[in-house]
C-alpha cells in the first residue's frame, strides 16, 4: 500500500518507544543479531562497500561511499555487512532507519535480521531510499508487510551527461548565455583538473564562500550551510583516500568555483559538491558543463549525473529543475508492521 505524505520520522508520529509495541511475526535465524556488526565507515571499507553497491546497480546517492563517510558526523550512518548485502543505518527522531539493502542474494533474511533489530530499538522496521522496483521486489518477498510512503524531497535528479556536457536546445538556451557572459566577463579563465596539489586553494575558497554566505544570512536570513561545508571538507581532506574527481575554474589565478564527485554504479557519476562564487555570473553553469565533459572524456561509460536531491528547499528545486532532469529518481520509505 502506497501513501501519500512525508517520509520517517514523521509518519511514525504516535508511534511509542517500548518494548511492548506490536511486533511482527519475523523468521528466526542465526545471523538475526547484525546489530553489533553496525560501525561508522572508514576508508578502509570502501573496496568492500564499493564492489556491494556495483552488484546492486542502485543510482541512488545514497548508495556511494563518500556520501556515507563524509555526512557520517551529521547523519550517525552506520554500515555492515550480511552476506553479499550492504546495510546501512542512521539515527532519527531517536531511533534507526535503514537503507534498502544493496548487494545481491535472497532478500527475505537481510529483511528479517534488519527487522529484528528495530524491534530491539522498539521501533517498527523504517526502510528509505526504495525506488519502484525496490518496492516491487520488497512485495514479492513480504506480500502487504509494508506501507510505502513517498518522499518527494529525497528524489534525486539524473540529467543525461552529453546534455550537461554539450548544453543543446532552446530549453538550455539560458545557461549557455550565462557561461558566454561568465567567459566575457572573465577573459582570464581557465578550468583545471582538480589535485592534490590544489586542495587547500578549494579550502580556502569555501571558507570564503561560508564567510559570504553568513553575512547573506545576517542581512536575508536562510539556513546555516555548516553541515554541508563540514562535509565538504572532510572529502576535501580525503580526497586521495576517497579516489574523488574534481575540477575548478581560476579567474586571475584564484579558484572562483570547483565541484567533487565520483561513481555510483555502472552508468551513473554523483556530483557531491557544486561551489562557486554566486555573484561571478554563470560561473556555476560553467563548472557545471566543464566537469561534465571532464568525465564524459574520462568515463565513456557513464549515461547520467546524479546531482542530488532538492531537500524540499525551493531553491535548490528551482535550480535543479531549470535543467531539466530527464530522470526524477523516486525515492519511498518502507514501514513494517503499520
Amino acid at each position: 500500500m502506497i501513501k501519500n505524505g512525508a517520509c520517517c520520522p514523521d509518519c511514525r508520529s504516535g508511534f511509542t518507544r517500548t518494548r511492548e509495541a506490536a511486533k511482527p511475526n519475523i523468521t528466526r535465524f542465526p545471523l538475526e543479531n547484525v546489530a553489533p556488526f553496525f560501525h561508522a565507515p572508514h576508508p578502509e571499507d570502501k573496496p568492500w562497500v564499493d564492489e556491494l553497491i556495483a552488484l546492486s546497480g542502485y543510482r541512488g546517492c545514497e548508495y556511494n561511499f563518500t556520501t556515507l563517510f563524509v555526512w557520517n558526523n551529521t547523519y550517525r550512518q552506520e554500515i555492515a555487512r550480511m552476506g553479499d548485502f550492504l546495510l546501512i543505518r542512521f539515527q532519527s527522531g531517536g531511533c534507526y532507519r535503514y537503507a534498502f539493502p544493496a548487494g545481491r542474494g535472497d532478500l527475505a533474511p537481510v529483511i528479517d535480521a534488519l527487522t529484528h533489530c528495530a524491534e530491539e530499538d522498539g521501533a517498527p522496521l523504517c526502510l528509505v531510499g526504495l525506488t519502484q522496483e525496490r518496492i516491487a521486489q520488497l512485495e514479492a518477498a513480504f506480500p502487504g508487510a509494508f506501507t510505502f510512503i513517498p518522499n518527494r524531497n529525497s528524489f534525486d535528479y539524473l540529467y543525461d551527461i552529453d546534455r550537461l556536457a554539450d548544453l543543446t536546445g532552446k530549453r538550455l538556451h539560458a545557461k549557455r548565455n550565462h557561461i558566454n557572459r561568465f567567459m566575457e566577463n572573465n577573459p582570464t579563465w581557465r578550468y583545471e583538473r582538480m589535485t592534490p596539489a590544489a586542495l587547500s586553494e578549494c579550502l580556502a575558497m569555501d571558507l570564503e564562500w561560508y564567510r559570504r554566505r553568513m553575512e547573506r544570512i545576517a542581512e536575508q536570513g536562510g539556513e546555516n550551510p555548516e553541515k554541508e561545508t563540514e562535509a565538504l571538507r572532510r572529502a576535501l581532506e580525503c580526497f586521495t583516500p576517497l579516489k574523488l574527481e574534481g575540477g575548478l575554474l581560476r579567474v586571475e589565478g584564484q579558484v572562483v568555483a570547483f565541484t567533487l564527485g565520483d561513481r555510483i554504479s555502472g552508468d551513473t557519476f554523483d556530483i557531491h559538491f557544486e561551489k562557486a562564487f554566486g555573484e561571478m555570473q554563470g560561473a556555476y553553469a560553467m563548472i557545471n558543463r566543464e566537469f561534465a565533459r571532464q568525465i564524459r572524456a574520462d568515463h565513456p561509460d557513464i549515461r547520467y549525473l546524479n546531482r542530488e536531491e532538492d531537500m524540499g528547499i525551493e531553491g535548490l528545486r528551482k535550480a535543479k529543475e531549470s535543467y531539466y532532469p530527464d530522470l526524477l529518481l523516486e525515492k519511498h520509505s518502507a514501514i513494517r508492521g503499520e
